[in-house]
Order: structure tokens, then sequence, then C-alpha cells
């Protein structure tokens, strides 16, 4: 059993001197370090500790905000690391997925993060249901109106192809060719 490290600081004018110190401390036998804002999905540091870390191993943070961009994405990675027998520790919070309350505590994040998800669908649905009550349709306003449709039905009458329509009325040609067939065309 190793303990392998991980360290993040978001920008380059920061350093990871307190967290290496602390990871150290605690016994960390390698250390791999990121310079990259939390919510990049691409942290080359965090790709070579997660390949690095061996069954029986425990990948140790000074906190859990250096490892996951969001508690679903932390979620994700400690799960992913318990399915290959690899342990997790965060110094500040002291949680150790190696004991039985540390897993505790993590099921409870996973709770925690599964009722967010789920109180930001149902606010979602709500708005909507809301803005609909008032007339209001969410999306993209619709780009062909009657008017350069009517246009567009001249130039073809006077020799031009769809296309060539298409392009003077500055839509694409198939919301042209969907219009000319009689979808939705707002008035």
């Amino acid at each position: 059993m190793s303990l392998i490290g991980y360290a993040r600081v978001s920008t380059e004018e920061q350093n990871t001197a307190l967290q290496t110190d602390a990871l150290n401390a605690v016994g960390c036998v390698r250390i791999f370090e990121d310079s990259v804002s939390g919510v990049k999905a691409d942290r080359p540091g965090l790709s070579a500790a997660l390949e690095y870390v061996r069954e029986g191993d425990i990948l140790v943070v000074w906190r859990l905000d250096r490892l996951g961009r969001s508690l679903a994405h932390l979620i994700e990675v400690i799960n992913s690391l318990q399915a290959r027998g690899i342990g997790f520790r965060s110094v500040t919070e002291s949680i150790d997925t190696t004991t039985s309350g540390g897993r505790l505590i993590f099921h409870v994040f996973g709770a925690l993060s599964q009722f967010e998800r789920d109180l930001i669908s149902e606010r979602t649905r709500a708005g909507l249901a809301a803005a609909a009550e008032r007339g209001r349709r969410g999306g993209r306003k619709p780009v062909m109106t009657s008017e350069k449709l009517q246009r567009a039905r001249e130039y073809i009458a006077s020799g031009l192809t769809a296309r060539e329509a298409a392009a003077r009325i500055r839509v694409g040609k198939t919301t042209l060719y969907a219009a000319l067939q009689g979808e939705t065309i707002k008035r």
C-alpha cells in the first residue's frame, strides 16, 4: 500500500507548496501536480495520478475541492477508484474511504449530490411551466418569418433556385425548404 498525492492550484501564479507539504507530512511517496482551474476537464497531473495508482494504494488530496470539478465529478472519481480497489483520503476534511466511517460520509455526499440534481431539475421544469403559462417559449427565436418566406417565394418565382433564394434572405437552405413545405412560421 502506497499513499499517492495529488495537488492542484488554479493559476500559474499560485504554488502547491502548502498542499505538497501536507501531503509529504502524511507520508505520500509520490505527488502529482496541476496548475489549472478545477473546472477544466483536462488535468494532466490528475490523469497521470489516476493511471499511476494501483490496487491497494490510497490517493490523497489536501482538500476535496482539489480533486473534483463538482460534487458529482468528485463522487464519480472516488467511485471509479473504489471499483479498482484504491482508497481515497482528504487530509483537511479527515475523510478516508478505507474506513467504514469514511465510506459512510462519502455515501452521504452522494445522496446530497443526487438531491441537488433533483432539485435543479424540478426548479427548471417549474420555471419552464410558469413561462409557458405566461405565453413564453424557450429556445432560439425562429429565423424564418412570414415576410422572409414571401420574399423567398418571389425570388423562386423569378427563376432563382431555392439555395439562391435562401442566401438572399439570409437563412439556411434547409430552413427555407422546411418553410416551403409548410412547417411553422413565426408571424
